[in-house]
């Protein structure tokens, strides 16, 4: 089994920076692609960025792209999103979520089979 625990969320003015981590404990996550998804209130979850088991591959939401950058850090078996220029419509509570049957990432939430328990980020304007 695989925890997830994220952290890293909290309150920032619109234009300032957060990074987010997703620590996983129980077994390395270094063969599985890891995805960041977020979920605003009365809002469906959506993709937020994916990276491969390897590092080599991102994808990004269109909403993010050049803003937030997806890295890992095998070593610490950890994941990070770092998000600068944050809007308000980037407030919600962000997941991640590793995918322990394919080191290829998925935009689709169905394909990720380990989550944590989410972290709050909240843009102020």
């Amino acid at each position: 089994q695989v925890q997830l625990v994220e952290s890293g969320g909290g309150l920032v003015q619109a234009g300032g920076s957060l990074r987010l981590s997703c620590a996983a404990s129980g077994r390395t996550i270094s063969s599985y692609a890891v995805g960041w998804f977020r979920q605003a209130p009365g809002k469906e979850r959506e993709f937020v960025a994916a990276i491969s088991w390897s590092g080599g591959l991102t994808k990004y939401a269109d909403s993010v792209k050049g803003r937030f950058t997806i890295s890992r850090d095998s070593a610490k078996n950890t994941v990070y999103l770092q998000m600068n220029s944050l809007k308000p419509e980037d407030t919600a509570v962000y997941y991640c979520a590793a995918r322990s049957y394919s080191g290829s990432y998925s935009l689709n939430r169905g394909n990720y089979d380990y989550w944590g328990q989410g972290t709050q980020v909240t843009v102020s304007s």
